[in-house]
């Protein structure tokens, strides 16, 4: 090996062991991002994976709740943290970002979206100094949201709901998806309760945790006409040559096969009829 080759592979090691330059976390440079806890830098995301709002059948209860509460945040009013929560493929994560678009909508580039993994909610303390230091409005989203028994990450979520020294920044409201109604599943609440010497108090505080959410929303299985209202808004938005009772057919097969309704499903279906079809989906 060479003098040069030597210094270059000496210049690359050092590089590597030296500290990065701090991100710069602009958020006037796009309307949605992705926390990155490790570099501690928001990712912009050029084009979100959504579904428009006018499609989102049999939520318009929990969409009108929803709508309202953001859109007063955006005007600077006060709002509440929201829990959706419910089975799987309800449309919970899909309202969160239809939401956000259609108030950007109403007012362009009033709301940033940022998304930050389940996995790294004890940065939370970190993203939040960065959020309140942009001034910029931000729904800060997490998808997914639990935590199990031996957990301790829930603490810094708390802290940040409401019960921390300085709290949730003015300029940023929280939003979770769960599967569970108290972010626990129901017999790990259990075992809590059964070794404890004090059973109340061992779960109040991680039960509590859904409490600090103000708005709760709920999402459930859809029933068969809804299922299929849905699959018919897809398919005449994007212009899937189908006779109706043919989609019909073919959709209440795949939801069988499928052993669910929910909007999820009907979404796959219209992909998979899409692809059939030889049709492209575009927004």
């Amino acid at each position: 090996m060479n003098e040069t080759d030597l210094l270059r592979r000496i210049a690359e090691a050092l590089e590597r062991l030296a500290p990065g330059l701090k991100p710069l976390n602009e958020l006037h440079k796009a309307d949605a991002f992705v926390w990155h806890a490790v570099t501690g830098a928001l990712e912009p995301v050029a084009r979100v994976n959504r579904v428009p709002l006018d499609l989102l059948k049999g939520i318009e209860a929990q969409c009108g709740k929803l709508l309202d509460n953001t859109r007063r945040f955006a005007k600077g009013l006060p709002a509440n943290n929201a829990l959706l929560w419910g089975a799987r493929g309800t449309g919970k994560s899909s309202l969160v970002k239809a939401v956000h678009a259609q108030i950007n909508a109403e007012t362009p580039q009033a709301l940033a979206l940022v998304e930050i993994h389940r996995e790294d909610i004890p940065s939370l303390p970190r993203l939040l100094n960065v959020l309140k230091d942009s001034g910029r409005r931000a729904v800060l989203f997490c998808d997914d949201l639990s935590f199990d028994a031996q957990d301790d990450a829930y603490k810094s979520l708390k802290a940040v709901l409401e019960g921390g020294i300085e709290g949730r920044p003015s300029n940023v409201v929280f939003y979770a998806t769960s599967n569970r109604r108290h972010l626990m599943a129901r017999d790990m609440i259990e075992n809590e309760r059964s070794s404890a010497i004090n059973p109340g108090e061992a779960v109040e505080e991680k039960v509590s945790l859904s409490d600090r959410f103000g708005l709760w929303l709920g999402f459930h299985n859809a029933d068969q006409e809804t299922y299929l209202d849905m699959v018919s808004g897809y398919a005449e938005r994007y212009g899937l040559a189908i006779a109706p009772e043919e989609l019909r057919r073919q959709a209440l097969e795949w939801s069988v096969t499928r052993g669910a309704r929910s909007g999820r499903v009907a979404w796959q279906f219209i992909q998979d009829l899409a692809g059939r079809l030889e049709t492209k989906i575009l927004e």
